[in-house]
């Protein structure tokens, strides 16, 4: 016998789904191990080819001033993803569920048609990603790497057909293999240890470095993930008592501060790499995808190319997969219809296609993408903290007050970061 997953209309085989006495039961290792895994896919979000670009800029330019700002940006990220989870294991229901039940239809439906306009940006910056990966790896055309990337993504989806955990196990596997790829590097570098201290000191150097902390800040927090981890974590685990989601909720933070710390590290290790390989050195276009690989085969070896354009392929792979499930989880939530996986993995990469066929920039389109993101930004932090604040919805899970006035001010910050960082790019000055 098989149970349906509410989310997303996926089968899932009997035993896929736990319950708190079988995760108290199992032992401290193996209980806090049945419950990792969503956080893992949300961080997935925040290591993915945009992120690469803009890490190894910071660095190049700037050395090891701008590493507070990944520092700070994680830690934001760790405050929207915890709520996002706790949204979805307090309600059995995801954020954009709770949307369409709680706001006037036309809102909703407004909500739904954003989203889907940010799921389509978000494939463009991961299939551009991939594409860029096996051009560098093995010297395949952009627009044959794009269709490579979706199948493969489309593969990984393919998976939920057994149960979450599968997916979910292929998803830390490709961030286990970005993770090492820059640890890897990372051990090989002379490192300046006060250098790293000393980055840790908020401040800046100019206007410049102001404008690319903005663009570290404002695209920390993906809207597709915020709408996911509410629906990774809303039929995961049963809780029948109040004290069974408190105690799921110790575990899922648990969960959120690995795979974000995870995360934040993978994006510190960029930064570092860069600061010390590339700052005050000649290697030029270090704020491309295609020069950073270049520069670390120039200043280092071949091996630490090639250990990034692998990372850089994980990501743009695991990121793309992961996009096309949130793309799922939207649809459904907001307007309660489905379409077939496949037409969906076709219609967001599409334009993805185009754009590498038309011998777009790549990297231009990358940066384009996250502003595009950008305006996505609200539609999701702004109903989560308006959701996970109230009583009669979350119960004995509702927020602290300090919790709300923390996010609201994240909130505060973030959108108005990225209203910046969108006017700057688009008006140029």
């Amino acid at each position: 016998m098989a149970t349906t997953d509410a989310a997303t209309g996926t089968h899932s085989p009997d035993g896929d789904a736990a319950t708190v006495a079988e995760i108290r039961a199992s032992g401290p290792l193996r209980g806090r191990l049945m419950f990792f895994g969503p956080a893992i896919v949300a961080a997935i979000a925040y290591v993915d080819p945009g992120n690469f670009a803009t890490n190894f800029s910071a660095g190049a330019q700037f050395g090891y001033l701008l590493l507070w700002v990944i520092v700070g940006a994680n830690l934001l990220a760790m405050l929207i993803q915890s709520l996002s989870a706790k949204l979805g294991l307090a309600t059995g229901r995801n954020l954009p569920e709770m949307c369409r039940d709680r706001f006037p239809r036309p809102v909703s439906r407004g909500m739904w048609v954003q989203a889907e306009i940010v799921a389509i940006a978000t494939d463009l910056a991961e299939v551009i990603g991939g594409a860029i990966a096996l051009n560098l790896l093995f010297g395949i055309p952009l627009f044959t790497g794009g269709v490579i990337t979706g199948i493969v993504a489309f593969a990984l989806l393919a998976l939920q057909s057994r149960g979450f955990r599968p997916f979910e196990r292929a998803i830390a596997g490709l961030f286990a293999v970005i993770l090492l790829g820059f640890l890897s590097t990372v051990v090989r570098i002379d490192i300046v240890g006060a250098d790293v201290v000393a980055g840790l000191v908020p401040r800046f150097d100019g206007t410049d470095s102001v404008l690319l902390a903005t663009g570290i800040i404002g695209a920390t927090v993906m809207p597709h993930v915020v709408y996911l981890h509410s629906a990774l974590t809303q039929t995961r685990i049963r809780a029948d008592t109040a004290a069974d989601r408190r105690f799921l909720l110790r575990r899922q933070q648990t969960d959120v501060a690995v795979g974000m710390g995870l995360a934040g590290l993978v994006n510190a290790a960029m930064l570092v790499i860069a600061a010390t390989l590339f700052f005050g050195s000649d290697v030029p276009d270090t704020d491309t995808l295609d020069g950073v690989y270049d520069g670390l085969a120039r200043v280092l070896d071949q091996p630490a190319a090639f250990a990034f354009a692998i990372a850089l392929l994980a990501s743009g792979f695991a990121s793309s997969g992961v996009g096309t499930y949130a793309g799922q989880i939207v649809m459904q939530g907001f307007i309660r219809r489905q379409i077939p996986l496949l037409l969906r993995r076709a219609l967001t990469l599409a334009p993805a296609l185009v754009v590498l066929g038309i011998g777009v920039d790549p990297t231009r389109a990358l940066v384009l993408s996250q502003v595009v993101l950008s305006f996505g930004i609200p539609f999701a932090l702004v109903p989560l903290i308006l959701l996970t604040r109230r009583r009669d919805i979350m119960a004995e899970l509702v927020n602290h007050r300090l919790t709300t006035a923390v996010a609201g001010l994240a909130a505060v910050v973030i959108i108005g970061l990225n209203g910046f960082l969108v006017w700057q790019t688009v008006t140029g000055s």
